[in-house]
């Protein structure tokens, strides 16, 4: 049958026969034929019915007979009085009126029977337990799916930044804190070995009682502070410690929103599962807050109590533990600046109370016996808050001095930028009764002579620098950086650029008994045998005012112009011939200046860095007025390379750090390394005149006596009177003193200046033997109270023999009562104009030179008349040591001629 062919109308009525004869034939099946039709008609030609091509055919053909949708699989069926045609069976009556329809099948069941299909009404849309039940179902396993999603996927932050921030603390030799400074908050991490049981098991009993067996969240416990606080008891957080520890170290974000406190719940989980229990105890005592800027237990420790936390007590705990609730409301020191009701005696009843609840808390709970807390009923005593500005005064200075001093010693490999993140315990060596005693000797001075209101071009930028150090272990045991180190920003006892004057005179001495003088016959760079040993009372030299300074071979020095120097004395005093001892009490400059010379300026710079004083801070010039302290050490360095005369020659570099933790963990310690810097014969020859320069009426340094104590010591002032120093030292205790003027060109961008001292504090000129001794004087006599008294060791005998130099002129010879074999009114080989035979003082003569150079003979008498071990002295009627020689005429027995035999 062609496609095109239309279906012969079929009748309107006949029920499901109707309905039947409608629907589609199975192939090969024979169609019942229908009524009123004939055997022999069109339609039933073949005897079969084809069928017309399925479901849509079947629909088509069902609208264009008028039989409205039908669906075939499931009959269809007429209606009286209106579009017929069922979706489940046969048409009912349509719109316009009954119907019945008949041959229809049932439908099927829809998954979820909502609206429900077999019932009417209300009950239509009342769902059933079945539909209620697997809802529920399919919820709880919906949220545990994500959950578990959500735990796979989260992950646990870092550390918050400023979690991780601590201050670095400084603690005096004591032991007890100094200061708290380097990061911008005020923690120490420490491991959970330095956290005591009890303050562990105080915020368990106070915060959280399962915190050992929860997973890091407890329902029962949100819910029985929520029960607690509907009927006003005593509440417990409803947040874990471990909650507590996300919040506080891991979530930057402290905002109270939703997101928030689900994303906190399952970090927490995370971290419950992830980390071990004494790590999140650890983690949450040191990032917890404690009040008066403390964070973590050990800062809190430390500021309420003054003691590391491995020291606390059960009571002491259970206080901190309280302040974990709210300091502001529980600091006995009150809190009135946050909150009027924050008194100190409400802060103090609201702690006692709190305090013994965890106490009993921790009774219950069998962390705490009932013994022990019995002895505990009353607030342990608290330390009062500390100001703020904890880096006033000298501390800034200390803080500054010890924080340099271990960064350039750590093997660590540890920086700057290690140490600005906090977390270090910087022991140092400050005394801190010396440092405020040291502090006081300064402003005493100050305030009794300066005045910069009255004498505004003598007495502004007018600043002093101490240092105090024990010569037997090099410790810095105190300093004066200047009036407050949050105003003075440099530290002057640390390196200034003030020269240190004749305090460097000592080094010269010591090199020239160390070394010796150079034989002028010999190679610059000569040994041992060619050099000539001095003692300081067997040596002499030319005192003269403007002495014209030579070479070591005789020849005058001259500068890079061809000048001559003529070294001058402080007050233009002149002193002719002088030995070494009595040129230090006076603090002679010409004889020093020429004894460097002779010693050779490079073994000068030696025996200074010997002593103790950097490299870096001396002069590199070779020039004659190296030896009068031309350089500008600091204050501390003058100080330490005192000492090493002070300690007999050895030498400790001075220090001011022992030690230095991190995280419990020791990451350095100071090595004593003492070295041998000079001989005990050279330390206590250089002692014994140095104490002279004290003792001694006419000594410069006398000012700085210490009645019942032996003190040696040095006075130094320099050219221009731009800087003062005072250098002493007992046994025990060696300080330097220094005053100088500075102007604040700085902050006009040009380079500073030193100023002069004329008619400062109103005086003439100030001299190391002023003010720098007056403070050294008053500062010492604290410092040492109820130290013992003691003695330096005697100097002990030098190797060497007299000697004169600087053209300093040999005393002539006794006159003997013996006449010589061959008398003589006149000197033989080439007279003299001068009976004494003396050379001219500025002419340097040395004792290698040609005995032309020496006496002349004079009268000559019998020679040999001198004492060779005896003492020489600027009085002219003394015999020279060494007068061995031939006597005679022509006077070649003088030491001075020639060496002695």
């Amino acid at each position: 049958m062609s496609e095109h062919r239309r279906k012969p109308p079929q009748s309107q009525g006949g029920g499901r026969a109707a309905a039947r004869r409608a629907a589609p034939q199975p192939s090969g099946r024979r169609a019942a034929p229908s009524r009123g039709t004939t055997a022999g008609s069109p339609s039933a030609s073949s005897g079969e019915e084809r069928p017309y091509g399925g479901r849509a055919e079947a629909r088509r053909a069902a609208q264009r007979n008028g039989g409205g949708r039908r669906r075939v699989d499931e009959g269809a069926g007429a209606g009286h009085g209106g579009r017929g045609g069922g979706r489940r069976g046969g048409g009912g009556g349509g719109h316009d009126g009954p119907g019945r329809g008949h041959g229809g099948r049932p439908s099927k069941k829809r998954m979820i029977d909502y609206p429900r299909h077999n019932k009417y009404g209300w009950r239509r849309w009342v769902p059933s337990w079945k539909l209620v039940t697997g809802l529920c179902l399919g919820f709880v396993g919906s949220l545990m799916a994500a959950a578990t999603i959500a735990y796979a996927m989260v992950e646990v932050p870092d550390p918050d930044k400023t979690a991780e921030a601590q201050n670095n603390v400084y603690y005096w030799a004591d032991g007890r804190q100094m200061a708290a400074t380097g990061g911008e908050i005020n923690r120490q991490i420490v491991g959970i070995e330095q956290i005591p049981e009890a303050m562990q098991n105080a915020v368990i009993s106070a915060e959280n009682k399962t915190f050992k067996t929860d997973s890091g969240i407890d329902p029962m416990g949100i819910g029985r502070a929520l029960f607690n606080m509907a009927k006003g008891g005593q509440t417990q957080g409803g947040s874990t410690i471990t909650q507590q520890y996300v919040k506080n170290a891991r979530l930057g974000d402290q905002s109270q929103t939703l997101s928030r406190k689900f994303k906190e719940l399952f970090i927490s989980i995370r971290v419950g599962t992830d980390m071990d229990k004494p790590e999140i105890m650890a983690g949450y005592l040191n990032t917890s807050y404690y009040g008066r800027g403390a964070y973590g237990i050990q800062a809190a420790a430390r500021t309420y109590y003054n003691k590391n936390a491995k020291d606390l007590n059960p009571s002491e705990c259970a206080f901190l533990a309280s302040l974990l609730k709210g300091a502001t409301y529980f600091d006995p020191a009150g809190a009135e600046d946050i909150d009027p009701a924050a008194t100190p005696a409400a802060n103090k009843a609201r702690a006692t109370e709190r305090m013994n609840w965890i106490l009993d808390e921790m009774v219950k709970d069998n962390h705490l016996s009932a013994a022990e807390r019995a002895k505990f009923t009353k607030l342990p005593k608290i330390d009062p808050p500390k100001k703020n500005a904890q880096l006033g005064g000298q501390v800034g200075y200390l803080v500054a001095l010890a924080k340099s001093n271990f960064l350039n010693n750590n093997d660590k490999g540890i920086e700057a930028d290690d140490l600005a993140r906090g977390g270090y315990e910087i022991h140092t060596t400050f005394d801190e009764d010396k440092v405020k005693k040291l502090a006081t000797a300064v402003k005493k001075v100050r305030d009794a002579n300066i005045k910069p209101d009255k004498r505004p071009k003598t007495d502004t930028f007018v600043q002093f620098g101490g240092a105090s150090v024990e010569p037997k272990t090099g410790k810095i045991v105190a300093i004066y950086g200047g009036e407050d180190a949050t105003k003075h920003f440099t530290n002057n006892a640390d390196q200034t650029g003030a020269q240190v004057g004749s305090t460097f005179k000592p080094f010269v001495l010591a090199a020239a008994m160390r070394d010796g003088v150079r034989d002028p016959s010999e190679p610059e760079d000569q040994g041992d045998e060619y050099r000539h040993k001095v003692d300081p009372d067997k040596t002499v030299y030319n005192g003269k005012n403007k002495l014209k300074i030579k070479n070591y071979d005789g020849t005058v020095w001259q500068n890079e112009e061809g000048k001559e120097w003529l070294q001058r004395n402080d007050g233009d005093e002149s002193y002719k011939n002088i030995n070494l001892r009595e040129a230090m009490i006076h603090s002679a400059n010409s004889p020093f200046v020429q004894l460097g010379m002779d010693v050779g300026i490079p073994k000068v710079r030696e025996a200074a860095i010997n002593a103790g004083l950097l490299d870096s801070s001396l002069s590199k010039s070779d020039v004659p007025s190296f030896s009068i302290g031309i350089s500008d050490p600091s204050a501390i360095r003058m100080a330490g390379s005192y000492a090493t005369f002070a300690a007999n020659g050895e030498q400790m570099d001075p220090f001011s750090v022992t030690k230095v933790d991190y995280q419990g963990t020791t990451v350095y310690e100071h090595d004593d390394k003492p070295e041998p810097a000079f001989t005990s014969a050279v330390a206590s020859n250089v002692t014994d005149v140095l104490r002279d320069v004290v003792d001694d009426p006419e000594g410069t340094g006398k000012n700085a006596r210490l009645p019942g104590r032996e003190v040696a010591g040095k006075t130094g002032t320099t050219d221009g009177n731009k800087s003062a120093w005072f250098v002493g030292y007992t046994p025990q205790l060696s300080t330097a003193i220094d005053m100088y003027r500075l102007d604040d060109n700085e902050k006009s961008g040009k380079k500073r200046e030193f100023l002069e001292m004329y008619g400062t504090g109103g005086q003439d000129k100030i001299h190391g033997a002023s003010f720098p001794s007056e403070i050294w004087q008053t500062y010492m006599s604290e410092a040492l109270k109820g130290a013992p008294k003691l003695t330096f060791p005697e100097p002990e005998p030098l190797d060497a023999e007299a000697y004169w130099g600087g053209g300093a002129s040999s005393p002539p010879p006794s006159p003997s009562n013996t006449p010589s074999g061959t008398p003589s009114s006149t000197p033989s080989g080439t007279p003299s104009t001068t009976p004494s035979g003396s050379p001219d003082p500025s002419q340097s003569c040395k004792p290698w030179e040609d005995w032309t150079c020496g006496t002349t003979g004079g009268n000559g008498g019998n020679g040999g008349s001198g004492d060779p071990t005896g003492t020489p002295s600027i009085s002219p009627t003394t015999t020279p040591p060494g007068t061995n020689g031939n006597g005679g005429g022509n006077g070649n027995g003088g030491f001075i001629g020639g060496p002695s035999s």
